[in-house]
This record gives structure tokens, sequence and C-alpha cells, in this order.
């Protein structure tokens, strides 16, 4: 489907007018088609990469100097200038990247054309559209990669991107301390919410600081939301009575998400500071074993759980079927079926077809072997699970990112973990109505506009008032009204334009389903 071009921002703005030049490069030899042969010796390019909190990335010296950068650039006759972003000012400094026209030969972007990180980018023309590129020289990404992929990379009918894909588009999940069940009697995993609740009583009872590990603006602890399905994110409108609306809207399943997290704050299952822990102190205080119960997504098990063992010998974690409402369902919510993409500058016209193979060679089984099997497949330190998961989800930047089999197969541990994937997490998960392109009224209305994973401001403040005792939660229906009257309406207005005129959305999950119903 044709997509609208997006000009809400101060970013898109200059992008059109300082690169748009950029499509139009006349540096490249002039008999050079699109994508060229590549040149002799190792192709040079550059790449912007966000650091995702990896721990070795961030730490590193300089990433360029590397051992296993440089062993990558032997096996695929690179020589590559990674340029690292901050992930916490990554949206900040990619928009600052292209304002100012310093734009890398690769960018990693996120899941679309159309990210608020990519300035309008795209359809500004600084990005090559990569169809032939691909037919000659990616055989190997066109048949790993699933279709639906590719399809969240088109722009005008054309691919932009080179997806890193996810086979599940449930990715979160619910994990708990499985020795901390045991310490405290608890033999059978809970379900429904208030099993939940006793679960986490009993953790208190024996003595853990955080029964339920909180975070700011409910990210990574928002799985109660999930119970009743009622999460405020971008993707999550509904059809009620022809009319479509945001999830929130459901006041009497609001009110009973809301009432579960208050309960937890007045009996101490959630710190009184949840509302301030960010993601490094969320993560160090599980880590040091305070915690009995988080969200987080399924393929770190490993990793956190070594890490935690360094600090709590006996520590074991494992994977839960998440809380049910009373619909009997629950689970994150379904993400897009690509977490990063990579885009090609126009300018690098003439490395085109080189940079192609590169990525054509990470998705074929020899890369799969080195990437996951050149470490210890089973490592004993932090310093080796941080290197590992560098080397496996950093370096390796076009895969299944859903979770590496060969890793899991490869240990006891790591086969019970493939249970999960396998057994729990296809049978959980929120989807819904997601408009892509973002829809202008929340460009216009930034107070009232919820993200991929957070709800939007006016929400979240009057969210957190109420888990804290400042507002009543009976006052929901004030705050959608709120909502409507500060862009809210604007928002409803667009959406219901685009559902009715079949273009320019997506729907996943059950709700599919039920709309086509």
């Amino acid at each position: 489907m044709k997509k609208k071009v997006v000009t809400t921002s101060v970013a898109l703005s200059l992008v059109l007018g300082t690169l748009a030049g950029c499509a139009g490069n006349t540096d490249a030899p002039k008999d050079q088609s699109q994508g060229g042969a590549a040149p002799a010796g190792p192709t040079k390019f550059s790449i912007s990469m966000r650091t995702l909190n990896f721990d070795y990335v961030e730490k590193h010296a300089n990433i360029n100097d590397d051992k296993w950068v440089k062993e990558l650039e032997k096996k695929t006759n690179v020589d590559l200038d990674i340029k690292l972003i901050p992930h916490k000012d990554y949206e900040q400094k990619m928009i600052q990247m292209f304002a100012i026209n310093d734009i890398p030969d690769v960018v990693q972007a996120g899941a679309g054309t159309n990210g608020k990180e990519l300035a309008g980018s795209v359809q500004a023309g600084v990005f090559l559209p990569l169809d032939d590129l691909l037919k000659e020289h990616g055989q190997n990404l066109l048949k790993v990669i699933p279709k639906e992929a590719w399809e969240e990379l088109k722009y005008d009918g054309k691919i932009y991107g080179i997806p890193e894909f996810l086979s599940s588009s449930s990715r979160r999940a619910t994990w708990v301390r499985a020795d901390l069940m045991e310490k405290a009697g608890i033999t059978k995993d809970p379900k429904t919410v208030e099993e939940y609740l006793d679960m986490l009583r009993a953790f208190k009872k024996i003595g853990v600081e955080h029964p339920f590990m909180g975070r700011e603006k409910f990210k990574y602890a928002d799985l109660f939301f999930g119970a009743y399905d009622v999460y405020t994110y971008q993707s999550q409108f509904e059809v009620v009575g022809g009319k479509v609306q945001p999830k929130f809207f459901d006041v009497e399943n609001m009110t009973k998400a809301l009432n579960t997290y208050k309960t937890m704050f007045d009996e101490g299952l959630i710190s009184k500071e949840f509302a301030t822990i960010n993601p490094t102190n969320f993560k160090n205080i599980i880590l040091s074993g305070k915690a009995g119960m988080w969200e987080m997504n399924a393929q770190e098990l490993l990793q956190w759980e070594t890490q935690l063992q360094a600090n709590v010998p006996n520590a074991k974690i494992k994977i839960i079927p998440s809380p049910v409402g009373t619909d009997g369902k629950g689970g994150g919510y379904l993400y897009s079926p690509v977490t990063r993409s990579y885009l090609i500058n126009a300018k690098a016209k003439d490395r085109a077809a080189a940079i192609i193979k590169f990525f054509d060679w990470q998705v074929t089984q020899e890369a799969d072997k080195w990437f996951d099997t050149s470490l210890p497949v089973e490592p004993k330190t932090p310093e080796e699970v941080a290197e590992q998961r560098y080397l496996s989800g950093f370096l390796h930047m076009v895969k299944d990112d859903a979770f590496r089999k060969p890793i899991l197969e490869a240990t006891p541990a790591g086969k019970e973990l493939l249970k999960s994937f396998e057994t729990i997490l296809p049978k959980e998960g929120r989807g819904g109505i997601e408009f892509d392109p973002r829809l202008e009224a929340m460009g216009k209305n930034p107070d009232a506009a919820s993200i991929s994973d957070e709800p939007a401001p006016l929400l979240l403040a009057h969210m957190v008032k109420m888990v804290y005792g400042k507002e009543p939660i009976s006052d929901w229906p004030k705050v959608i009204e709120e909502w409507k009257s500060k862009g809210g309406n604007e928002i409803l207005k667009e959406a219901q334009a685009r559902y009715d005129a079949k273009k320019d959305f997506k729907i996943r999950g059950a709700e599919a389903d039920a709309i086509r119903k």
C-alpha cells in the first residue's frame, strides 16, 4: 500500500532541505549501475549502530579495534567503520545526525520506514530502494527473512531496509525466581492475577525486598495491564461498535489493572520508588538477587541467570505463563516482525552490491555457526556472558532475533528455555491495530500520543498518581475525557478515517481475526 509522506518534525524539514541532494549523488562512477560490481579488496563502509545497552559494547575503548570485528571483516571482505549511538540518547542522536547531514553509508534504524528517528529521510530520498539489489545479490536474505518482515520496510511499494526479524511476535515473558518459589513453598505456577498476588505476598513473607520488580513508565513491568487487555501503547487500538478506539477506553478493565498495581503498592509488593527506577537500576537490583518476579525478553534469560548467579550462586530463573485476566488471556504486547533494520545511503550506491552481500552472508548456516558457537555455549562468568551476547546479538546484525536456536540446543539449560519459546510464548500476547505511518495527530499532540511501549505522558501521569493513591482510580473516565480534549479527539478522527479507508494500518494477533469477521 502506498504510504503518505510524513512532514511533522523540524528534523524532516532539515532533511528535505539539506539531504535530498544525497540521493542525487554524482560522485559515483557514471558507468556503474545501481549496486554495480564490488570493488577489488575489502569494501569500506561506515555503519551507525545503537549500543543497545550491551555492556561489552558500551565499555569497549574502540569497537572498531575489537577482535571479533576484525574477524568479521576478514570473513566478509569488508572494512567496517562502526559509529556507535548511545542507547539512551538514540532518537535524539539519530535526528541530529540527519539534521547536520552526517549520515554513514549504512544506517541501523527501527522497525519501519516511518520511525521518528529517521526524520523523514526515506521519503526525502536519502536511501536506496533495494529490490533489484536483493534479487541480484541477496538471495539468502530473500529466502530466510519472512515476507511480513519485508512488508514492514516498504515505502511506496519498494523495499528500503534489510530487517532483523522475529519468528515469534510474542517476545516479552514473565520471569520468576524458581528458587524463591521453592523457598516460599509454592509448588504450582500461578495463573490468575489473584494467584500472582498471592505468590508476591509469599515472596514478601520470606524477606524478598522487591517481590515484583517495578520500573519507570511501567516499562518491562506492565504485565497486569496485559492481563486485562488495556495496554496504552501505539499498537493497541481496537474496534468497538464500528468505532476505532484505544484499549484504555475500557474503563472496567483499566480500573481492575490499576487497582492491581495499587494493591501491590499498598502491600509493599512493589517498590515505593518504582516510578523513578531507571533501566540500569532495574537490572542491577534484579542481578543483586533482591527481586522475585519481573518481565523481560525471553531470549535473555540464560545471560541474566549467569550474571545473577555470580551474586547468588543458587539462584534459578524460569519463565512461566503470564497472568491472565477475566478473558483467560494475557501476555506482553505483540511486537512488529522487525526489531531493527539496515538502510543503505544513496551516496554508497557504488558499494551497495558488496554491502548487500555482507548482510546476505549473515543469514547463512556458516554465519550462524560462527556467531553462535565461536565462544563457549555455556559461559561461566558475567564477562563471558557479555562477550557471547555481543557476538551473537550485536555483531550478528541480520538474524531471527526471537531466539538463537543453535545456542539453546547446545546445553540442558538452553533446551529448557527453548521449551518456553515452543510451549508458552506462542499462546500469549496482546495484539491490536497499529497505524503506519504514525498518525499525524500524534505528532501534533505529543502529550496525548503513546509510543511503542510507553503510555502517552498525559495518561502516565494519572496512572502513577492513581497507583500512589494521589488520585482516585474511579476518575479514569475523567482521564479519558481529558485525553480527548488535549488531542485525543484529533487522534480518534484520523484513526477512524484511515480504518474506514482500509489503508495505512496493520492488525496483529487475535484482533485481526475478530475484525475480519
